[in-house]
């Protein structure tokens, strides 16, 4: 008796047109970015600060990480004008204050804490469009001063701020 083993090639012809099918209905990431395909672009303006005190990096480097995101994360194209997708924001707060107050009446921990607010624009979809603010924050000790430490801490509400931003517009959880 002999026994006949199916052959490999037609299994991964199958395959691979099954796959370009699934893959022709719905634009999925591993990322868990959700968007339509008919969206091909993406506009992404420069995020302006208009807080009370301006850290003058802040603006670029929100701008860049949001620009970023999407970018790696999303098969969109950046373009200047007219995109399927759009995102505005203002920088509206960015400040220091004291939070943990020691029996001495000073500030055993400081919190850096900055606003955001963005409105998102989906002409595909525009029941997804939001208008928003995003307050994210952190820590640090009152032994340092916030110029020894704000880079590395605007670094780390950045990215909190535009996991929020990239999350409420193209991941729907």
């Amino acid at each position: 008796m002999i026994r006949r083993t199916p052959k490999p090639k037609i299994y991964l012809i199958f395959l691979a047109f099954s796959m370009m099918a699934f893959s022709s209905c719905i634009s999925y990431s591993f990322t868990g970015a959700s968007i339509p395909p008919e969206a091909k672009t993406i506009r992404i303006d420069y995020f302006e600060n208009h807080a009370d005190f301006v850290n003058p990096t802040l603006s670029e480097t929100l701008t860049t990480a949001i620009r970023d995101r999407f970018t790696s994360q999303t098969s969109l194209v950046l373009v200047r004008q007219n995109g399927d997708l759009q995102i505005s924001g203002t920088i509206t707060d960015y400040k220091s204050t004291p939070q943990a107050i020691t029996g001495n009446e000073t500030a055993a921990l400081n919190r850096l804490s900055i606003t955001v607010k963005v409105t998102f624009v989906n002409l595909i979809e525009p029941d997804k469009d939001y208008e928003t603010s995003f307050t994210r924050y952190e820590e640090y000790d009152s032994n340092y001063d916030l110029a020894e430490v704000q880079d590395a801490l605007i670094e780390s509400i950045n990215e909190m701020i535009v996991d929020d931003i990239f999350n409420k517009a193209v991941v729907n959880w």
